[in-house]
């Protein structure tokens, strides 16, 4: 039999497991593209403003970090500049996820040796994952140059690409990782631990030179993208960098795969003694979830710094531009543009948050789909037991991430300590809403509780996106977030953040009674 047996059928079948997540996480990519010509034509107008602002990004080291150099003053060069990192970097996430739940994933759940068991070849399952990833990156691609074609066709072309490879890459990278753990959750810190790296790296490399040449930046895949020059005399010969990774990486991954057994893996968990300090649902929630805190809350302490580090220098790169000054206040509230910044990005911060406590509440569905709930509760421990366990690490997580957040700020930026913080913790009350809703479905819809990252992006989509495209209020006001009060610089208004917490209270309860009443699966 074909190693390759079967291989139509599983893909198939994981893009029908993934019809609601993936184009909702492609939509909200291709529309943060796009939406970033108009935007930028509308603050940048004229040769003059645009030649101002390549001026002022290219002496201002801390921006270079942040976002990248920009290589030529037209829109579509900006356009590259001001988002191809970051639609890279959702284009990575997007991957990654995909590929481990198609492979670590239902080798946890024990779905993959059911397949296994039919007329299924060895590498299957990794190349129908693969392949997924593929049409979901291409897909991407095809819409980000068909929409940017106005701009220059081989400009849009050579960005839609780059984004592409760039996901390309961290889904080979994460079809590695998932042969060497045997935990899926792991597989994916390990993959996103490699995607901050390859963006810190190319951070270092643009602080220290303007023009991306540095050997720091060129060791990075986000690097790649940049040198790749969108708009800018593009050097297509970078994309070899691209296939070059891609096809060593993939090798890497089916010769690892053809070396174990399922369910098996290069690095095996160590079992470890269910006593002490793992003697309650609690703990054993706090255990499985520890490296996620940790994580979440060490990248939002050092972006917190970073950006707060920024903030003395958003003046000069702004200017005298109304335009960039009302997208801020939009954000931020109207305020001085330096409450203003810094209310912006605290709710960006806010709305990434809300990933983590999406991700951590659903750590209970994937509990119970992988069968590791059902030995748990057979012991002397309830379902609300269990389920209080991973929801206190879940909402007490977004507490102290974004504790952390305001601590960075406040350490970046050396003023308003108080201010700050509490900006940060009043995002809390939207995020728990967000996790609320994820507690509902799981506890009321098991089967559409995946469907909560759905949600997540397109809130995240309405914050990021809404006002730069100057939507409208009402729009504004479907994210839990467009109703918190804008700080630091704004007026406190208690009302609206305790009618959001008091939702989220509700979302959780209707959860759990869910939860309470329906039979468990497998």
């Amino acid at each position: 039999m074909s190693t390759l047996a079967g291989t139509g059928v599983l893909l198939r079948f994981s893009l029908r497991r993934d019809r609601v997540m993936v184009p909702v996480w492609v939509a909200v990519n291709t529309l943060m593209v796009l939406s970033m010509p108009g935007s930028l034509k509308s603050l940048y107008g004229t040769p003059a403003e645009r030649t101002d602002l390549v001026h002022q990004v290219a002496t201002n080291a801390s921006f270079r970090a942040l976002i990248g150099p920009v290589f030529d003053t037209s829109l579509g060069a900006l356009t590259a500049w001001r988002v191809g990192v970051y639609a890279g970097l959702l284009a990575a996430v997007t991957s990654l996820l995909i590929v481990v739940r198609h492979t670590r994933d239902e080798e946890e759940s024990g779905r993959q040796e059911l397949v296994a068991s039919g007329v299924v070849g060895r590498r299957a399952s990794l190349t129908a994952a693969l392949l997924a990833a593929g049409v979901a990156n291409a897909v991407l691609a095809l819409l980000v140059t068909a929409g940017l074609t106005g701009q220059g066709f081989a400009g849009a072309l050579a960005l839609g690409l780059g984004i592409g490879c760039v996901g390309m890459v961290f889904a080979t990278m994460a079809a590695i990782v998932a042969q060497l753990t045997e935990s899926a959750r792991l597989a994916r810190g390990l993959t996103a631990g490699v995607l901050g790296a390859a963006f810190v790296l190319r951070a270092a490399g643009d602080s220290a030179t303007d023009d991306g040449s540095s050997a720091l930046t060129w060791l990075s895949p986000l690097g790649w993208l940049e040198n790749l020059r969108p708009y800018a005399g593009e050097r297509w010969w970078v994309l070899v960098l691209f296939a070059a990774a891609v096809a060593v990486q993939g090798a890497v991954a089916y010769g690892l795969a053809g070396r174990r057994d399922v369910g098996m893996s290069f690095l095996p968990t160590l079992p470890g003694p269910a006593a002490g300090r793992l003697g309650s649902a609690g703990a054993l929630a706090w255990r499985l979830q520890r490296g996620g805190v940790y994580g979440w809350s060490l990248a939002f302490f050092v972006v917190g710094v970073v950006y707060g580090g920024l903030t003395d220098g958003v003046a000069d790169l702004v200017g005298d531009n109304p335009g960039a000054r009302e997208i801020f206040e939009r954000m931020g509230g109207q305020s001085g543009l330096t409450d203003a910044f810094l209310a912006s990005m605290v709710g960006m911060m806010g709305l990434i948050a809300a990933l983590y406590v999406v991700g951590s509440v659903l750590r209970l569905h994937g509990e119970e789909t992988s069968g590791r709930a059902e030995p748990v509760l057979a012991n002397a421990v309830g379902r609300m037991r269990w389920a209080a366990g991973h929801l206190t690490v879940a909402f007490g997580g977004a507490v102290l991430i974004m504790l952390l957040t305001g601590l960075g700020f406040a350490v970046g930026y050396g003023r308003q300590v108080g201010p700050i913080l509490g900006a940060c913790l009043v995002q809390v009350a939207a995020v728990w809403v967000i996790g609320g809703l994820a507690v509902a479905l799981y506890g009321l819809l098991p089967r559409l509780a995946p469907a909560a990252w759905g949600v997540a992006g397109a809130v995240l989509l309405i914050g990021w996106v809404g006002p730069a495209l100057d939507a409208p209020q009402a729009v504004l006001d479907v994210s839990p977030f467009g109703h918190l009060p804008k700080l630091p610089g704004g007026e406190m208004s208690w009302g609206p953040v305790l009618v959001l917490a008091g939702l989220a209270v509700v979302l959780v309860a209707a959860g759990l009674a869910g939860l309470r009443r329906r039979d468990m699966t497998t």
